[in-house]
């Protein structure tokens, strides 16, 4: 596929397109930008000007996306905070996502993923390869370590 040139007049509507259709974080507006054939200079003008215009509020996506995450996909708060800081979202940003994740539907959210990973692992006779099974499984999931070890260790109680 060629690059497609626009100038900064013609990028503008379209990337304002891009950005009201969902949120985005400044990273991805950017390289969208740079794909236009825009340079350095225009790209930061705009940028400035979607801010300005407040089509592009890194704080809005960061608060949308980590509670999509969590809410669709049951990410835990590790899984999020990384998914975020590879889109290059600042630290206070991720910090307010975070601490908009209710705690008790964190735990619930947490809770209903071990009783599904526990239902496939009920032919599992061995409790080291179950509990090792389940821990890799929370902790691919972005549960905190402390809160996986946690739970892991109830398993031989049970």
């Amino acid at each position: 596929m060629a690059l497609q040139k626009f100038t900064p007049d013609q990028a503008i509507p379209k990337i304002k397109q891009y950005c009201a259709y969902q949120e985005r974080c400044h990273a991805e507006v950017k390289d969208k930008l740079y794909s236009f054939g825009l340079h350095r200079k225009e790209v930061d003008e705009i940028i400035v000007q979607l801010i300005g215009e407040n089509y592009l509020n890194e704080e809005r996506f960061a608060l949308q996306y980590a509670g999509g995450k969590f809410r669709i996909k049951h990410w835990g708060k590790n899984k999020i905070k990384q998914a975020l800081k590879q889109k290059q979202v600042g630290d206070y940003c991720i910090k307010k996502a975070l601490k908009e994740i209710d705690g008790a539907d964190y735990i619930k959210a947490f809770e209903k993923l071990v009783e599904q990973k526990m239902k496939t692992l009920k032919s599992e006779k061995n409790i080291f390869i179950k509990k090792k099974k389940l821990q890799d499984f929370l902790l691919m999931k972005g549960y905190e370590s402390g809160l996986v070890n946690e739970e892991v260790g109830k398993l031989g109680k049970k």
